[in-house]
């Protein structure tokens, strides 16, 4: 595809989300694909409900995870968010980065109410053994962000498919 100036159109500059677009989309309920590297050099993935922690993208897993072993090795971390069911309405978010295992108990709560609320209901004093129960044994990972791709379909204004 060319402009009238005979210069071609970057694609994947039509396509990028804007910081605010991000940050709605990573508000939206969804699960996140995690990659980390293996000791072997393979890449561990593995989809994950996530929150934030501090405002960054955070999650809670087991003390003893795979992934945790994987970051106390090499904290390099992508996480995938993506939707759409047609190439129309495909959109999603990389982002690439490190992982900070955070181990102090008030950060931690502080990320184990943010999934509780994303993924379950609003937190209440009562649902605070729910919360425990989910934290039992778990750590937290945040993600400091080095790079963010995006890309959404939508924005071509392609015909609906499908």
């Amino acid at each position: 595809m060319t402009n009238p100036m005979g210069h071609g159109v970057n694609q994947r500059d039509q396509i990028k989300m804007t910081p605010a677009e991000v940050e709605t989309f990573l508000g939206e309920r969804r699960s996140m694909a995690m990659s980390t590297i293996s000791a072997d050099g393979s890449i561990h993935s593995i989809a994950m409900w996530y929150g934030f922690l501090e405002g960054a993208v955070a999650f809670e897993t087991k003390t003893k995870s795979q992934k945790v072993k994987n970051l106390r090795r090499n904290p390099s971390l992508t996480c995938l968010v993506e939707a759409g069911e047609t190439y129309d309405q495909l959109r999603g978010v990389t982002l690439i980065g490190t992982g900070e295992i955070v181990e102090e108990p008030e950060r931690i709560w502080e990320l184990g109410v943010s999934v509780f609320e994303r993924y379950n209901a609003p937190y209440t004093e009562e649902m605070k053994p729910f919360v425990e129960t989910m934290l039992n044994k778990r750590v937290v990972v945040k993600l400091h962000v080095d790079k963010t791709v995006t890309w959404d379909h939508r924005k071509l204004g392609l015909p609906a498919m499908g």
